[in-house]
């Protein structure tokens, strides 16, 4: 059958592959370096509590017992398998040999994300679970890539930059009149160290920005079925603005899975035809094996027929932003930033050994001090700097960042691994408390006088001092704090 295979498309594949196992590699290891602390036996949000109340809401291999042992083994098992499809062993085989692989990634990591509570309730867990589950059906080296399976890529790629486009058209009116940018620099979730020089852009190229968001999220997605060259064209329009935000931001791997993701359509003679000299990407194939063309058929009807929610919700005025319709992750509905923030504010954490003198507790990606530079760190994930954030936005976080204050209390090695800086360098406080600030870039001038990166002021108390003696008492939230 010449059109299950989509001869020309070696390249895609690979890209898709190493691609995606790279950043499945990512997940694993941020899981064995944050989960014990975040959601372990002893962590902000047990997963043993969360199992012994509700449950998981999908399939686990936690569901009837978790230890922190057993974390760490699904994380480090998955990262070893990760790095071999990484450096390309598995594919080297037959097709059922990848196959097995990428399933065993999707449901070690599903099994990870159905517990991970608020922690893991990021729209790019789910992306990652999708686009694991399709890679396992892009065969190996010996048969060629499957037609039906590029298309599916595409499908997501379409939806992943679709639907960003409707949410924000259907969102704030500052995508609507092209000024979103004014603003979307400085009060983004974890600015990195270029998003400073983003922001004081002129505020004309600023708009022009959003114009070409607009264009690239919504009209070149359309573009990426045409036949070549003009889709590999529209994958290379996706692949720069995702690059542009890869520059002024830190949105974990979402960026660098979307550029791998829209390299489903790019054809071999279409970079052979930029990049003079690359030779054949081509091998040559065996022919496929009938099993494995059954299985990728029944996989793209099953994962057509799940694509009905998604695109009903594309066309719904009630669009919904990083959904998923199933337990499965799969056929998922995706979108970011269709509301734009115009204030910054920061929680600040404080300690004291006698209530008098307050001493920072600097977070690893998060502002805090202005005088320091944000740093980089996607495509790796820094869940709690995230929550932070979004707990600033006024997001109801008691029942994780009361048990954070309490660990700093007790000066939780695990919990203080995920900070920068511990004022107090392992000794615990008597006192922490959190306290609310307004920060804005400096403006150039600033930025000479005082070599500030951020100018901040107080602005209210989230939480008054809490000593390990208060128990489990809640008067210390300060609810109204705007």
């Amino acid at each position: 059958m010449e059109w299950f295979s989509a001869d020309g498309f070696e390249l895609a594949r690979q890209v898709l592959q190493r691609g995606i196992a790279a950043v499945y590699l990512i997940a694993f290891l941020s899981a064995a370096a944050q989960f014990p602390a975040l959601l372990g036996e002893h962590g902000l949000l047990p997963v043993p509590r969360y199992l012994g109340w509700s449950g998981a809401r999908g399939p686990t291999l936690f569901r009837w017992r978790y230890s922190d042992g057993l974390l760490l083994a699904v994380a480090w098992a998955g990262a070893a398998v990760a790095a071999l499809l990484v450096a390309g062993l598995p594919q080297a085989g037959p097709p059922w040999l990848p196959m097995l692989a990428f399933l065993l990634l999707w449901g070690l990591y599903m099994s990870i994300v159905n517990v991970g509570q608020t922690f893991y309730s990021f729209g790019w867990e789910t992306l990652l679970l999708e686009a694991g589950f399709m890679a396992a059906f892009l065969g190996s080296n010996e048969v060629a890539p499957p037609l039906p399976i590029l298309l599916l890529f595409i499908w997501l790629a379409f939806r992943l930059e679709f639907g960003a486009g409707m949410i924000k058209m259907r969102g704030d009116r500052c995508w609507r009149d092209f000024t979103a940018l004014y603003y979307h620099h400085e009060t983004q979730p974890m600015p990195g160290p270029l998003s400073w020089f983003f922001h004081h852009l002129p505020k004309p190229l600023h708009r022009v920005e959003v114009l070409g968001n607009h264009i690239a999220q919504l009209v070149v997605p359309f573009l990426l079925f045409a036949p070549q060259p003009v889709g590999s064209i529209a994958a290379a329009v996706v692949i720069v603005t995702q690059l542009w935000l890869v520059l002024s931001g830190n949105f974990a791997w979402l960026n660098w899975l979307t550029i791998i993701i829209a390299f489903a359509a790019v054809g071999d003679y279409a970079v052979q035809a930029v990049v003079p000299g690359l030779g054949n990407f081509t091998p040559p194939y065996a022919p496929t094996p009938a099993w494995f063309t059954v299985v990728v058929l029944a996989v793209s009807v099953l994962l057509l027929v799940l694509s009905y929610w998604p695109a009903r919700n594309l066309l719904s005025r009630h669009q919904l932003m990083n959904t998923s319709f199933n337990r499965w992750h799969l056929g998922n509905a995706y979108g970011a930033f269709g509301t734009i923030t115009r204030q910054r504010y920061e929680i600040i954490v404080e300690g004291s050994l006698d209530g008098t003198a307050w001493r920072e507790y600097e977070f690893k990606g998060k502002p805090g001090d202005p005088g320091r530079m944000p740093r980089q760190f996607a495509p790796y994930h820094l869940r709690l700097d995230w929550l932070m954030w979004f707990l600033a936005l006024g997001s109801r976080g008691e029942s994780w960042f009361i048990p954070f204050l309490r660990k700093l209390l007790d000066a939780d090695k695990p919990t203080l691994r995920l900070l920068r800086m511990d004022p107090f360098e392992g000794e615990a406080p008597k006192y922490v408390r959190a306290r609310i600030f307004h920060y804005r870039y400096s403006t150039w001038a600033e930025k000479r006088k005082t070599g500030l990166w951020w100018i901040r002021r107080p602005a209210g108390v989230l939480v008054q001092p809490l000593t390990l003696s208060d128990g489990a008492r809640r008067r210390y939230w300060m609810s109204d704090w705007s």
